[in-house]
């Protein structure tokens, strides 16, 4: 089973080849367990960078079809949606392994650019129709790829491992970004959907070779050809203590996130109408000025996400584990909103959301994932797929609750970053909740799995 150890995992690092010993510059990797870590790193680098190119087209389709107000309404249908999906993956995961799950999946949406993009050359409008279809995959399709390296390592190798792994991630995100903003004028939204097809399709062979190639590193494994088991995401997270935490750990982080978002907007938004009202803006209208900051923006997050993948990550699971590693983000947001909460100024906003973001795209998605490693498979697979795909658009759902009811009380900046206190305060709570959970898993002999049936 994916929980036992190795004999690569319990010895020193005899055995080392170049590989091994390159990527050990960044990671604790011991013999022979560096050629599967850079596989899964490419898998999803190529799961993320075709991600952001989608992302780009589902932008450009919904805005110029239905304008913000149709996209705000969309978001919330995506959530509703989910509530039908999450069953479904549950019931196909009960009848095939793994490798068919994965590969069924990821097919069934390559399939559906397909016809998205016959529809959208016939004329079609499928803006909406592809801004739910995409809320649901990329969240789907991340979850999923996670759950196999949870299920593929145990508690021991992952902590050791994702680090290396998440780097494929941040890099990902990164250069499909880079690469739709390149391309996107000159081959267009449809073209992009069928260069993304043919890739999404191709990801599934880097999982078929790192499954065989695990299995026969560990020849006791029977589960790897094992269906998973029958009981439900749903069910999985609302029985057992430690998935319900994570799953309002989700919630909670992704209200604070999009909440400091929107206090973001609001003061960069201003900030560029004021810089034309002064006449200091140089010709530039305020559209021009809102776009120059978000792609300073952005370029610092990813910059410093992948920085803080490479040089820090490892080095946090080694020093204070998992579980030290999810204080880190909530007290940066502490410090932040606090600061905020008694100095609302851009500079300052700027400063504390990069600081953040790029802690959360590292440090943080790092740390959540490897909480799954002491779980049963059904965990893996059908709880983390609820919690990483419902219970993150829950989060989106109750930040715009806060933001109307915050708007309607007439809220400023500080009144929002005041509200994000209380509810990092909620955030350290479940995090001290959550680490005693996992503490229990991975102490226990023989371990524990949380979510068993």
């Amino acid at each position: 089973m994916a929980n036992t150890p190795t004999t690569s995992n319990t010895g020193a690092n005899d055995g080392k080849n170049w590989l091994d010993r390159t990527l050990s510059l960044f990671s604790d990797v011991h013999a022979g367990e560096g050629v599967s870590a850079l596989v899964l790193a490419a898998n999803v680098f190529a799961l993320l960078a075709f991600y952001y190119i989608l992302k780009t087209v589902r932008e450009s389709l919904i805005l110029t079809e239905g304008g913000a107000e149709v996209k705000s309404y969309a978001a919330a249908g995506q959530a509703l949606l989910l509530v039908a999906v999450i069953p479904a993956y549950g019931a196909i995961a009960a009848r095939v392994n793994r490798v068919r799950l994965i590969s069924s999946v990821s097919l069934f949406f390559a399939s559906h650019l397909v016809i998205f993009y016959l529809l959208g050359v016939a004329g079609v409008k499928i803006g909406v129709a592809f801004y739910l279809w995409i809320g649901i995959f990329n969240l789907v399709i991340i979850a999923q790829f996670w759950s196999f390296a949870n299920d593929i390592y145990n508690n021991e190798r992952g902590k050791r491992l994702f680090p290396l792994v998440g780097l494929g991630a941040s890099l990902g995100a990164w250069v499909g970004a880079l690469i739709a903003s390149e391309i996107f004028a000159a081959v267009g939204p449809y073209r992009l959907l069928i260069l993304s097809a043919v890739g999404l399709s191709a990801c599934v062979l880097p999982t078929l070779w790192v499954d065989r190639r695990e299995r026969a590193r560990t020849p006791a494994s029977g589960k790897a050809d094992a269906p998973i088991a029958r009981k439900g995401g749903f069910r999985l997270v609302f029985s057992n203590r430690y998935l319900f935490l994570i799953a309002m750990l989700v919630v909670v982080l992704n209200v604070v996130n999009t909440v400091g978002e929107f206090i973001l907007s609001k003061l960069v938004v201003a900030y560029a109408a004021g810089t034309v009202a002064s006449g200091t803006a140089g010709g530039l209208k305020e559209g021009a000025i809102i776009g120059q900051f978000y792609g300073d923006f952005f370029a610092w997050v990813n910059l410093l996400g992948f920085l803080f993948q490479l040089l820090l990550v490892s080095r946090i699971f080694k020093h204070i584990g998992v579980r030290g590693a999810l204080f880190i983000l909530p007290l940066i947001a502490t410090f932040s909103y606090g600061m905020l909460a008694a100095l609302p100024i851009l500079a300052i906003v700027r400063i504390s959301k990069i600081l953040e973001n790029s802690t959360d795209y590292s440090i943080q998605n790092t740390a959540r994932h490897a909480l799954f490693l002491p779980t049963s498979r059904e965990a893996k697979y059908n709880a983390q797929q609820a919690i990483d795909s419902f219970f993150w658009r829950t989060g989106d759902l109750l930040q715009a609750v806060v933001v109307y009811i915050g708007v309607q009380l007439s809220f400023g900046i500080s009144g929002f970053a005041a509200v994000n206190l209380v509810l990092v305060m909620v955030w350290l709570a479940l995090v001290v909740g959550i680490g005693r959970e996992y503490k229990k898993l991975t102490t226990s002999e023989p371990v524990e799995q949380a979510g068993a049936a």
